[in-house]
């Protein structure tokens, strides 16, 4: 009697794969979060928290710095959509997307404990910025470039410094800013204080 047959079909191999990409993924960030940096990180004590054996990680990443990379990507967010109705509100999308990936304890820990070691492993650092940092650097450029050119912002606006000033300000929130969860309305306060400036 045949497999199909018995009316018993094997089932497919990749939902298995997935469930073990993911407690691989979540075994990573869990260990990076408890508080051990990059360079304490192993292979072995990520196998052993995912409940995989070492050749099963190594199936799919070919080091360490492939699969912590592909872990911390994991914590960003997919780019919102932007109406492109006006400045203000796609800049306040793009920095909300912002607040909700850092908004969590959990992923705030763990992106402050990678970038600490960013001297140590540049490459690795370097690998994640363009996959998960510039994508969103673009975007918001993007946005301030046509705001200067349908004349919502200054002619005359430097794009990289008002880059730094709205993206500067939520990570300070991220970073240092008060504990706890952030405010739901924080990217729109930020981006308004940024338009009207600090002056009277």
């Amino acid at each position: 009697m045949t497999i199909q047959e018995s009316g018993t079909a094997r089932p497919a191999g990749r939902p298995r794969s997935e469930k073990a990409e993911k407690a691989i993924i979540e075994a990573t960030l869990d260990l990076i979060g408890e508080g051990m940096g990059v360079s304490e990180l192993s292979i072995e004590a990520i196998a052993s928290r995912a409940g995989v054996g070492k050749t099963t990680i190594y199936r799919r990443w070919s080091n360490k710095e492939d699969l912590v990379v592909d872990a911390l990507s994991t914590l960003k967010s997919p780019l919102p959509p932007l109406s492109g109705t006006s400045v203000r509100e796609d800049l306040i999308a793009l920095l909300d997307a912002m607040r909700r990936e850092s908004g969590q304890a959990r992923s705030r820990c763990v992106m402050n404990i990678a970038m600490s070691e960013s001297d140590r492993y540049p490459r690795l650092m370097e690998r994640f910025f363009k996959r998960a940092v510039e994508p969103r650097r673009e975007a918001l450029r993007a946005v301030i470039e046509r705001g200067v050119a349908s004349g919502e912002l200054r002619p005359d606006l430097d794009v990289e410094l008002g880059m730094a000033v709205l993206s500067g300000t939520m990570l300070w929130y991220t970073k240092w800013g008060p504990a706890g969860d952030l405010a739901p309305d924080l990217a729109e306060r930020v981006v308004d204080a940024a338009l009207h400036g600090l002056t009277p």
